[in-house]
């Protein structure tokens, strides 16, 4: 927690607005991407099923193969607390549909599902995208299909395992990735291991979205690292989410915006 905290003192710090923004990609980004207010006709059903599961308190059976959450790691626990606890809000889940919607992805993958929140960001975004999900615990996978099939997403794939035996599967059967969400297994090891996977599948319009790079001393050595990558040119800073562009048209840089 205290690093979380002195974190976003630094982000506060160096944030800056469209105007302190010399990139023209990046200007334009913020402005149609970051800073619209402008609302998508999926956002309340999406949204309405958040409040649907922050109701529910269906207890399950919990099998974190991840870092485990901060807010408690109780093997049984209700929908409703697994909701408010792991769930992103709503203006970041919007922040993902836009950047779906906004580059027009084709095919995107996710690794760490939750109850589908951010997943439906995403599908409702690009309906004729195919988008992958990745869960580690079967019990929650089951409880976001649901809310898959409520919401009719017909494009999402849902995969149920561990993300060391998934992912590589994935990875193999695809010649290119257009969007990768990373929101699971919050330690340094395992972010980078899901970086360099995916990164062999890259391609100059491809888009990288971690969460919580400020979640650990952990994930924000990883974050550094992955800023590093020869491969890796603009990197946006939000501080609950690093984005990733690999344009080679792009310079060198490393930003910090406000969101």
């Amino acid at each position: 927690m205290l690093h979380q905290t002195k974190s976003y003192f630094r982000y506060l710090k160096k944030a800056k607005g469209a105007h302190g923004v010399h990139s023209p990609f990046v200007f334009d980004l913020m402005r149609q991407v970051f800073d619209t207010k402008d609302r998508f006709y999926a956002f309340e059903a999406i949204e309405l099923i958040r409040k649907q599961l922050i109701l529910d308190n269906r207890k399950i059976e919990i099998n974190d193969l991840g870092a485990g959450s901060k807010k408690g790691n109780n093997k049984t626990k209700t929908v409703s607390k697994i909701v408010k606890s792991a769930s992103k809000p709503p203006k970041y889940g919007q922040l993902l549909f836009r950047l779906a919607n906004y580059f027009q992805v084709t095919n995107a993958l996710e690794i760490g599902t939750s109850l589908g929140i951010s997943t439906a960001y995403i599908a409702k975004a690009r309906k004729i995208a195919d988008i992958t999900t990745l869960e580690g615990d079967s019990n929650i996978a089951q409880i976001a299909k649901e809310n898959f099939n409520k919401l009719k997403l017909n494009n999402v794939t849902l995969v149920k395992g561990n993300f060391d035996e998934t992912l590589p599967l994935f990875v193999k059967d695809k010649k290119k990735i257009d969007f990768v969400f990373f929101d699971g297994n919050h330690t340094q090891k395992s972010t980078l291991n899901y970086f360099k996977q995916c990164l062999s599948k890259t391609h100059n319009n491809t888009i990288f979205v971690f969460d919580d790079i400020y979640w650990s001393e952990g994930m924000t050595k990883a974050w550094k690292e992955i800023k590093t990558h020869n491969k890796v040119t603009t990197t946006v800073d939000i501080f609950q989410m690093g984005i990733v562009f690999f344009r080679k048209e792009l310079p060198k840089q490393h930003l910090v915006i406000k969101y």
